[in-house]
């Protein structure tokens, strides 16, 4: 079994139950000793955008604000889609801090040796 663990979140504020569900998921991950990465493809790259996730909440009350601080303070790599980005606006001065641009490749060189959540 791999101590590795990728979430891929593809949704951002346009549905902030599955958004707010992942990033939750990426903390439990990380609180259980897991190697946790998360990527954001298509809406989800908003997650990365400075402000943009601030009053992200799920109706069951989880923020997603809480769940993106813990990942930044704890280090988590959170990794935005270059060309989802680049295709909303988004430039790498625009990201959270601790987030970054990166590509497809590295999303399946990540997969390759993780167990992997997609939202």
């Amino acid at each position: 079994m791999t101590n590795n663990v990728v979430i891929i979140l593809s949704c951002g504020t346009d549905n902030p139950n599955r958004s707010t569900r992942a990033l939750f998921l990426a903390t439990i991950a990380h609180k259980e000793g897991k190697n946790v990465t998360l990527f954001l493809l298509d809406e989800g790259v908003y997650i990365a955008k400075q402000g943009l996730a601030d009053n992200l909440k799920a109706v069951t009350g989880d923020a997603g604000d809480d769940h993106v601080a813990y990942l930044q303070a704890h280090g988590v790599p959170i990794i935005a889609c270059t060309p989802c980005a680049k295709a909303r606006g988004i430039a790498p001065e625009d990201l959270i801090e601790g987030a970054r641009m990166g590509t497809g490749v590295e999303l399946i060189q990540l997969s390759c040796d993780a167990a992997v959540i997609s939202l």
